[in-house]
């Protein structure tokens, strides 16, 4: 392997410039020199392009400018010291010491391996003292080397704490109510768990970590940090997590896996703070996991949930993929559908018709005659409502045909990582036939839908990350990710897909859109009562998104009849997942001595959340009491899902609960069939808590 410095890329005393662009691009020109640069200005693009995401001036005179680049095929360290001292934007003053950090695009983890273990050591007062009394280049060699040739820091061993926990189930905890932190008890030593990244990964994602294991190191605090940069991260243990008393979250970028951390008192801050001011966080930390109105994590964590570590088994694996493509999928049903119904309120059903040409021919000051376009229906009858209306069934409409290709694009993401987005979002626009391909005599392309995109997502990430793994000539990295990944696993994935999947895909969906078509009386009232039982179980997991995933394909079809089975199932589903957070919210204030304090505040919000069509506003109480809970709710849904079907209920917007009544048609059944299975619920709930238990609280009766 190359030296990552030599003697040649040393400068002492240097002058190199006034201001820190010029340092820089001197420094940049020291490895042209060196002949390290195969393109000294994408290097200097590069590294003046992470510059301006934020300063990479530090505390106490030092400035590390960095970044990946096709512009050096081995990872290269240029160090100057700096005569006269250069801003690089800290806090305390100019810099007099200067690294670049130039790391090749596509590089392999022991390359980058090096470079984290000297951006530890940069955070550390006896290297930096080291740099400013080295007299020669050879004395800088020395100082960097002796820090990259030592061994790696071994992963501490879990406080006792946290083996515990780790034995114990994991419960559900909603952000929003997680109860108050417990104060250390006496004798017992607190602990943090840590997330640190920073968009490159390479120098301030490890220099943040090293410092808050200084910080917490002086405070007596044990953490364990989680980097999440360019040489790879292993998640933290979820009994790590569990025993935690909170989380600090230091990172330019998105955490990944944060639903594990839910419920967790958080600081959060950009990668720099810790670096710059370890011993506040880590106070502020330990403060916050003493005050239950400290901010915490959203989200809920589920029992046994685990993210994506080295341990995770394959049906972990398997409900992380769907849930990750679910998860990134919801939003644009969500928009989509609402935009769509908000079409049909301003424009009228017969929006779906002329929307076209009110969007090209008309606009707000000339506005379109509703009585001549046949909107019969439009809102007032009025033109700005009908020009609205088409405007937003248009942006509906395109957002709602996004969803697809998302469901799959994340499919493959959860799989291979980046490289897998793009090519998953083509196997999805495939599925979905986005551009509508057809024959002369008008026979489309098959379109294989909801089944399409989980076959076609799973197909992209395990090509993409199969390819990902093949071993390449240095001067290929840089290319894998752009270029070589992306095109070769559309080639592959796309032709299995149209070659050999389609046809095979496209019938089984036939197949089921004829037996929806079908179902009619007792069948269709058995299908809603299937559709509340999975909305239940799990309360947003994966039961309750493959039934709500299920029932917003169907929303897609704006231009389908009031009476179209999709739709009504598409009711069954919403009122079914509305029933159990009311429920529960109706429990507590009948029977309040059957539930704890923090179950009753958790039912004030419950009513509200229930509402709004969330389901889980039920999991607190759930991951209290399962036994009695869980089959109550799914009772109280079974049946709202049954009687949405016998009367017919159908709804448009694929979410927003009592909110989007104007997309409801069969009002009155809406609403019978919510009451029936919210006072189901809430009677099973309160009897089974009521058998052979005593009231936990009557004093508050």
């Amino acid at each position: 392997m190359n030296a990552l410095i030599t003697t040649d890329l040393v400068r002492l005393d240097a002058d190199l410039g006034s201001e820190k662009h010029e340092v820089i691009r001197a420094l940049a020109g020291v490895v042209a020199q060196a002949d390290r640069a195969l393109d000294v200005e994408a290097l200097v693009a590069d590294a003046f392009a992470r510059e301006a995401k934020s300063p990479t001036g530090l505390k106490d005179g030092i400035a590390i400018p960095h970044c990946r680049t096709t512009g050096v095929d081995v990872p290269t360290l240029a160090f100057a010291r700096l005569a006269p001292k250069v801003d690089f934007g800290a806090k305390d003053g100019p810099a007099d010491l200067v690294f670049l950090i130039a790391a090749p695009e596509g590089g392999d983890n022991t390359h980058l391996q090096i470079l984290t273990k000297l951006a530890r050591a940069l955070v550390k007062a006896e290297f930096t003292d080291g740099l400013r009394a080295a007299e020669t280049p050879e004395d800088v060699i020395d100082l960097v080397t002796r820090v990259v040739d030592a061994p790696a820091k071994p992963q501490a061993a879990p406080a006792p704490a946290a083996a515990a926990v780790a034995a114990a189930p994991v419960s559900s905890t909603s952000a929003e109510t997680a109860p108050e932190a417990p104060a250390a008890a006496p004798g017992r030593r607190r602990s943090l768990v840590a997330v640190t990244a920073c968009p490159t990964g390479i120098a301030h994602t490890y220099m943040a970590a090293e410092a808050l294991e200084a910080a917490a190191e002086r405070a007596g605090v044990d953490i364990e940090v989680e980097t999440q940069g360019s040489a790879g991260s292993t998640p933290l243990a979820p009994g790590t997590i569990a025993a935690a008393d909170a989380v600090i979250f230091a990172v330019d970028v998105g955490v990944r896996d944060r639903g594990r951390f839910a419920g967790k008192p958080v600081v959060s801050s950009g990668v720099k703070r810790p670096i710059d001011d370890g011993d506040t966080m880590i106070a502020e930390a330990l403060r916050y996991a003493d005050d239950p109105g400290a901010p915490r994590v959203e989200g809920s964590v589920t029992a046994g949930e685990t993210g994506a570590g080295a341990n995770e088994t394959w049906g972990g694996r398997t409900r992380r993929v769907l849930m990750t493509g679910v998860s990134y999928m919801i939003p644009f049903v969500a928009a989509g559908g609402l935009l769509i119904a908000l079409g049909f309120l301003l424009g009228g059903y017969e929006i779906v018709g002329p929307y076209g040409e009110i969007a090209v021919n008309n606009t707000v000051f000339d506005l379109p005659d509703p009585q001549a376009l046949g909107l019969d229906h439009a809102l007032f009858g009025s033109g700005l409502m009908a020009y609205f209306g088409a405007l937003f069934f248009i942006i509906g409409k395109t957002a709602f045909a996004l969803f697809i290709p998302a469901f799959a694009g994340y499919i493959a993401y959860a799989i291979a990582d980046r490289p897998g987005i793009a090519p998953g979002f083509v196997m999805g626009g495939l599925a979905a036939n986005l551009f509508g391909v057809t024959s002369a005599e008008g026979v489309a392309l098959p379109a294989t839908g909801f089944l399409g995109a989980i076959a076609g997502g799973v197909l992209a990430g395990v090509i993409a990350h199969w390819i990902a793994s093949w071993k390449v000539p240095t001067w290929a990295r840089g290319l894998m990710p752009v270029l070589v990944i992306p095109l070769l696993t559309s080639i592959i994935a796309g032709l299995l897909m149209i070659v050999v999947l389609g046809k095979p895909i496209s019938w089984v969906m036939e197949q089921l859109s004829d037996g929806l078509n079908s179902m009619t009386g007792s069948s269709a009232i058995l299908l809603g009562v299937i559709l509340g039982l999975m909305m239940a179980f799990d309360m947003g997991g994966p039961l309750n998104k493959v039934a709500y995933s299920f029932a917003a394909v169907g929303v897609g079809g704006a231009s389908l009849a009031a009476d179209a089975p999709e739709l009504k199932i598409m009711a069954s589903v919403m009122l079914a997942g509305m029933v159990p957070p009311i429920a529960l919210a109706l429990a507590t204030v009948v029977r309040p001595g059957l539930f704890n304090v923090a179950e009753r505040e958790n039912g004030k919000a419950g009513w509200l959340l229930g509402a709004s069509f969330i389901t889980e506003g039920a999991i607190p109480f759930a991951a209290a009491d399962p036994l009695r809970v869980i089959p109550s709710i799914m009772l109280g849904s079974a049946v709202t899902g049954g009687l949405s079907q016998a009367f017919d209920v159908s709804v448009r917007a694929p979410h927003g609960g009592i909110f989007v009544l104007f997309a409801v048609d069969g009002v009155l059944g809406f609403l019978i069939a919510l009451v029936a299975g919210v006072l189901v619920g809430a009677a099973a709930v309160i009897a089974l808590k009521s058998v052979g238990s005593r009231e936990v609280d009557p004093a508050t009766v």
